[in-house]
């Protein structure tokens, strides 16, 4: 047993809140997902803060209560941004019934006496990579997570970099085309304006395509569609920009890419390559390496519960 009687081998109640989904697991403290959920996230115009919270709360109860009611080490959540931290008061840029909310607090009122951490969607993408993923056994690594948004999380010397307000590793911001749309940050040329799956649509939808769907674009750029593969190859050419950049700054081994944007493949890694190889001059550069994410879709999940399973390589904030 641990301090305070919780079970040596206790499982973490793990989290991933996203726009179009909320995910959530039972994980083992080896990173063994053994059960899971995954609903639609409720984002339609009459969903209220409370609403939202009400249907998470009752998918959780329902997954403990599958996994046969284990005592639990924590709570660990990935949540889109932005939000506060580390106390979470979230406001998820594609969830609009939470502003401000107190995800945090909430959580610790339904477990009370455990520990309870919660990072950005995309870090806790990271996190999970590094820990049990293509980066293991890697000490420099950026995650990234390329869907509806781009987002990242930076580990280096093995541990997660949080930066001064929790945003390090937030490459979706990092300027690939000066003269280019208009991001929802206020900037112009965001790599996040250019590569995530709403900006590739509305591009070929200005170029001719006739699509609504980045799981569509995807599929007629796989079919040949010209337009389509256009607008893959623009946002490899933007990732790999945004990746040379990141690499020669914090001088990185390997680069894991999840999302749903990713699995779009060789249609977006080849043009990612080319770019890269063509900026990344430096011969320390030259070593990084860009995969897709080994976890899939439960990377989140699993660097969620990391939170609590390796606080001192993952979590520098207060309990």
């Amino acid at each position: 047993m641990e301090a305070g009687g919780t079970p040596a081998d206790a499982p973490v109640l793990a989290v991933d809140i996203g726009g179009t989904k909320l995910a959530a697991a039972v994980v083992e403290p080896g990173g063994r997902i053994a059960v899971s959920d995954r609903i639609p996230t409720p984002n339609n115009p009459g969903t209220d803060a409370e609403g939202l919270w009400r249907t998470l709360a009752a998918m959780l109860d329902k997954l403990v209560a599958e996994a046969g009611g284990p005592a639990l080490a924590g709570v660990g959540v990935g949540c889109g941004g932005p939000m506060t931290w580390p106390d979470a008061h979230v406001s998820p840029l594609n969830i609009p019934a939470w502003r401000d909310f107190p995800l945090r607090d909430r959580l610790r009122e339904t477990y009370p006496g455990l520990p309870v951490r919660v990072h950005n969607d995309a870090i806790c993408l990271a996190i999970g990579e590094h820990w049990r993923g293509a980066g293991r056994g890697r000490d420099n690594m950026l995650g990234m997570v390329v869907s509806t948004g781009v987002g990242g999380g930076l580990i280096l010397n093995g541990r997660l970099i949080d930066g001064a307000s929790g945003n390090a590793g937030h490459i979706g911001h990092i300027v690939v085309d000066p003269t280019g749309p208009t991001c929802e940050c206020g900037g112009r040329g965001c790599l996040e304006a250019i590569a995530r799956g709403p900006g590739l649509v509305a591009w070929a939808r200005e170029e001719g395509w006739h699509g609504t769907t980045g799981v569509a674009l995807a599929a007629d750029a796989r079919r040949g569609h010209p337009v389509a593969q256009s607008a893959m190859r623009r946002a490899g050419h933007a990732l790999g920009l945004a990746i040379a950049s990141a690499t020669h700054l914090c001088d990185l081994e390997v680069v894991s890419i999840g999302g749903g944007i990713s699995q779009a493949g060789a249609l977006l890694f080849d043009p990612l390559e080319e770019t890269l190889r063509t900026y990344a001059r430096m011969e320390f550069a030259r070593r990084v390496s860009v995969v897709p994410a080994a976890l899939g879709q439960t990377s989140g999940l699993v660097g969620a519960a990391a939170l609590i399973f390796e606080p001192d390589k993952y979590w520098t904030g207060a309990d």
